[in-house]
């Protein structure tokens, strides 16, 4: 039993699982929810989370036993694809069920989210499209978090728009580790399309576009905590991308880059959350 449950939790993406929901938790803070209200924003995008990992996981089992990713348990045996397929559901279904405890328009924007992070694990994955699910999920994230206020207030255009943008450089960030292994297996997603170099290029510049979106977004004129966000995303992609060099060099795989959006997305919150001006 315990050794299924780690295997889940692996199988789960638990970082970018746990910073999204991280986020997600902080922002509902930033906009006035309250204690409950944050624990249902919380519980609503973990349980996206983890059907979104849990189904790639599980769609992706036998690419991943060709190129010998060691690192999923379900090519390890830790985890068997039935499990996977039970815990996917459940988590599925979760998701709006929990949203709607918000209100139906937050609801429906948490179900946007997750039917499009779905659709990227199958079928757009391999099209020259696959940018835009990660750019309607991270959209979706903010809308769903103000939407759950009471009342229902229209999310800002600048903090949809940033998210967009952050899930958007977000993918290309994700997928560079894999550009190789991919290819083997016949993934042709957009960032496959443009190459490791024009893949650094788009993940950088969306990543600095989503900062300076949300410095530049809210009323009134930017802050030097602000101004220190957009540095921020200069700097730690750059340190990203020289970590990932040296990784690649030591024949480890390179998950720097997608770590330093993580990272970024955390500061830009936080930041954002502590100047008052999210909504």
């Amino acid at each position: 039993m315990s050794m299924s449950v780690l295997g889940l939790v692996r199988a789960s993406h638990p970082e970018p699982a746990a910073a999204v929901t991280v986020v997600a938790a902080l922002l509902a803070r930033g906009v006035g929810h309250d204690p409950a209200g944050i624990t249902v924003v919380a519980l609503t995008v973990l349980a996206s989370q983890l059907a979104v990992g849990w189904s790639n996981d599980l769609i992706d089992a036998d690419r991943d036993a060709t190129v010998g990713r060691t690192d999923k348990p379900v090519t390890t045996g830790a985890i068997s694809r039935r499990a996977l397929a039970r815990a996917t559901v459940p988590a599925a279904v979760a998701t709006p069920l929990l949203a709607l405890a918000t209100g139906p328009a937050a609801a429906l924007c948490a179900t946007l989210g997750l039917v499009s992070a779905l659709l990227y694990n199958w079928p757009l994955k391999s099209t020259a499209v696959s940018v835009l699910p990660y750019a309607v999920s991270f959209g979706a994230l903010p809308a769903f978090v103000v939407l759950a206020l009471p009342g229902a207030p229209p999310p800002p255009v600048w903090l949809v728009a940033a998210a967009a943008l952050l899930g958007a450089g977000a993918h290309f960030a994700n997928v560079l580790p894999d550009l190789a292994d991919d290819a083997r297996t016949g993934v042709r997603g957009l960032p496959h399309r443009l190459g490791p170099a024009g893949s650094r290029v788009a993940a950088a510049g969306l990543l600095l576009a989503a900062t300076v979106a949300l410095v530049l977004g809210p009323p009134g004129p930017p802050s030097w905590a602000g101004l220190s966000a957009v540095a921020a995303a200069v700097g730690v992609p750059a340190v990203g991308w020289y970590a990932g060099r040296t990784a690649a060099g030591a024949g480890v795989r390179q998950v720097a880059a997608f770590r330093a959006v993580l990272v970024v997305a955390l500061i830009d919150v936080v930041l954002l959350v502590a100047s008052g001006r999210v909504v």
